[in-house]
């Protein structure tokens, strides 16, 4: 059975969202999942002064932080983040930083690995964010699981060759057809595992 591991940080919720259909999807292909948050570094003053943040905050307290361990528990890593000025939030890349030790002895390695992202606007630096996280996932050895445009449900909202983007207005509403993207994630979870499953009979 196909380990996945399914990490999200998301600070009003699109990205938990997003992580939950990719969560789904993979039990539905036969993977054993966990779903796991990365550990929110903002000051408790920033996130009480958003009360959508802390609305989120407080409804995930209880899904566990993903740790070093538990990437290399899995076969399949799918993360699923917002974009910081292109670029992916420093909660994320804290936690990135802490994987020197198994990348050093090589337990990243030949891994699949995919990702997805949100932005306010429709071309507010979600392929950048997503190709930022890969750039990582080339160093560890890992296998990019990026889509493509392997099926016709990509063609659809939030699908691009790299993998689901979607944008959400400022209450955090995504702007895009709910269903669309939900069916782009499980396509990409799907196909994730799928490429896990292969490496592991290489």
């Amino acid at each position: 059975m196909v380990k996945a591991a399914i990490v999200f940080y998301s600070s009003t919720g699109t990205n938990h969202q997003l992580a939950e259909w990719a969560a789904q999807a993979a039990r539905d292909a036969g993977a054993e999942v966990k779903l796991l948050k990365v550990k929110e570094t903002a000051p408790a003053s920033a996130i009480e002064s958003n009360a959508a943040w802390k609305k989120h905050h407080d409804e995930t307290k209880d899904i566990p932080e993903v740790t070093p361990a538990d990437l290399e528990w899995a076969d399949a890593i799918i993360f699923s983040v917002p974009t910081r000025f292109g670029n992916i939030p420093g909660q994320v890349q804290s936690f990135i930083d802490t994987t020197g030790g198994l990348w050093a002895q090589g337990k990243l390695a030949n891994k699949a690995v995919s990702a997805m992202s949100s932005a306010q606007n429709e071309h507010g630096g979600q392929e950048a964010t997503i190709l930022s996280l890969y750039t990582t996932m080339y160093h560890w050895g890992a296998i990019v699981a990026a889509p493509g445009y392997t099926d016709p449900v990509l063609f659809g909202a939030g699908g691009n060759p790299y993998g689901t983007s979607v944008a959400v207005d400022q209450s955090g509403e995504m702007k895009t057809d709910r269903k669309a993207i939900q069916a782009a994630v499980a396509y990409q979870a799907k196909r994730t595992v799928a490429i896990a499953k292969a490496l592991q009979q290489l």
